[in-house]
């Protein structure tokens, strides 16, 4: 697969340009009610160790069953990635001790995944994109959780996630700076809350990255890497790559050589420390789990997902430029997160004139109601203001009812005592004043006590603004703002 790697910022070092290459290990949690290999609950928050079942505690003969819906979702995630779906994987072992991980070993996917190769096209700053290459997806089961502030003696052992099942999204070495490394994980998590595959809570841990950065010369060969684990903030994958790549940088230039390692960011100073030097695959002594069969499905199967899929993203957008002639910068706002697609297309519903309303439907939803939604803090499900409260509002002015300036009066209204628009227009007289003969009227008065400014205007027709917002002014915005404008013209003569 031929992909497109965009050159990405440049660090300035002591000795000349360096660049950064970043690749990324996202395991996302599997939406499914029960665990990989047991029937026991992934519901989030539940008292310790409630959630476990023999399987998942590692008890003597217990043995793992597959769960389909978790294969059909990692199907799905493959799809929607663009990726080859292998019809035959495996499930391997991977052994290494941590003391949350019951079995002594973690039940994954080494040689043969689900998922083959794939990319995702993500959007950067200035209307550029760079497109990202997939590895792989493989399934793989979560281990549990150490809790170290119960006792100043003991970590206490949770394993309500052992046993839940995660997919590792693998991408190939193809990110270049911070602004991709972030677009890409934006651009995964809205793909993935598309598809309905995992929630893409970060705060909850649904959604982690590992970040593996390494430096060089621009064009020379690849450095080493150090993997920056658990990131669970997009913002802080940012910063830490930053931190990193100079970190790597200052090294170097100094004599020194990068050791291979696993580090941790710090949020509270801004800055990656190491953790554990980094094992290499053959550490882990994987074998096919003798416990598991090949996982064997046929391309029906697959056609048959694949048939079900929603409309993703790319598709979306490429929907609204196309058929209601939007910009790519608002189709792309519009599409960015799946409730915001759907709130806007609630909006288009609720339209008598889509053709006419749809570009206006989508700046007020950006500018006007996501503009105020994020003044407030509040998300687009708590928005006092519904889709087909902003519809209406749209309708009266596409239809001529109403101004610009009153619709946002309306709007305000509508947002702080809620109400029909169309209804609150009748009730409080808001409908724009259509009729050329009360509009003549006060442009003839403005005209007759302002000589000075007509003479400007004649002179500079740009001037003529002037007059527009003194008639607005004056009919208390509720004049139509093109008969005063046409108006105007003929009586100054411009």
């Amino acid at each position: 697969m031929n992909v497109s790697v965009k050159p990405g910022k440049l660090i300035k070092g002591q000795t000349g340009d360096w660049e950064v290459v970043i690749g990324m290990e996202v395991h996302a949690q599997v939406t499914s009610k029960s665990k990989l290999f047991s029937g026991a609950s992934t519901e989030f928050g539940g008292e310790p160790n409630s959630h476990v079942s023999l399987v998942d505690a590692a008890m003597p003969g217990m043995l793992p069953v597959i769960n389909e819906e978790c294969v059909k979702q990692a199907v799905r995630t493959g799809l929607g990635l663009n990726a080859k779906i292998n019809l035959r994987s495996v499930f391997d072992r991977k052994n290494y001790f941590y003391p949350d991980l019951p079995q002594g070993y973690q039940i994954s996917q080494y040689k043969s995944p689900i998922v083959g190769e794939g990319e995702i096209v993500v959007e950067l700053d200035g209307g550029k994109t760079a497109t990202i290459g997939i590895e792989r997806l493989h399934l793989e089961q979560d281990a549990g959780k150490l809790l170290h502030d119960q006792s100043p003696t003991m970590s206490y052992v949770d394993l309500n996630r052992s046993g839940v099942a995660l997919m590792e999204i693998v991408s190939k070495p193809d990110i270049r700076d911070a602004e991709q490394a972030k677009a890409y994980v934006t651009k995964l998590r809205s793909i993935l809350r598309y598809l309905g595959t995992c929630d893409g809570d970060m705060e909850k841990g649904s959604l982690r990255a590992d970040v593996n950065v390494s430096v060089r010369k621009p064009g020379g060969p690849l450095g080493t890497r150090c993997e920056i684990k658990n990131m669970n903030s997009i913002n802080f994958i940012g910063q830490a790559i930053e931190y990193e790549a100079r970190r790597q940088i200052e090294i170097i230039e100094d004599g020194g050589t990068i050791d291979q390692e696993t580090r941790l960011f710090d949020p509270n100073k801004g800055e990656t420390r190491s953790m554990r030097s980094k094992e290499e695959a053959h550490d882990y002594r994987y074998f096919p789990d003798p416990d598991l069969l090949p996982l064997e499905f046929t391309q029906g199967y697959v056609d048959e997902l694949k048939a079900k899929l929603p409309e993703l993203p790319d598709q979306k957008k490429a929907r609204f430029i196309e058929s209601l002639g939007l910009s790519p910068y608002d189709a792309g706002v519009l599409v960015a997160e799946r409730e915001s697609a759907v709130f806007y297309e609630t909006v288009l519903a609720g339209l008598a004139d889509k053709a006419r309303d749809g570009k206006l439907a989508a700046n007020w939803v950006i500018n006007e109601l996501f503009g105020r939604l994020n003044k407030e803090g509040h998300g687009i499900a708590d928005s006092p203001v519904s889709a087909g409260q902003l519809a209406a509002i749209v309708g009266l002015i596409g239809e001529g009812t109403i101004s610009g300036k009153i619709a946002k009066d309306l709007f305000e209204i509508v947002w702080t005592e809620g109400g029909d628009p169309r209804e609150l227009v009748e009730a409080r007289g808001m409908k724009q004043v259509t009729d050329l003969g009360a509009i003549e009227k006060v442009v003839d008065e403005i005209i007759a006590a302002n000589p000075d400014k007509v003479a400007q205007a004649k002179a500079k027709p740009q001037l003529a603004g002037w007059f527009v917002g003194q008639v607005m002014k004056q009919s208390g915005g509720k004049a139509n703002p093109q008969a005063v404008n046409d108006l105007l013209k003929a009586k100054l003569g411009i």
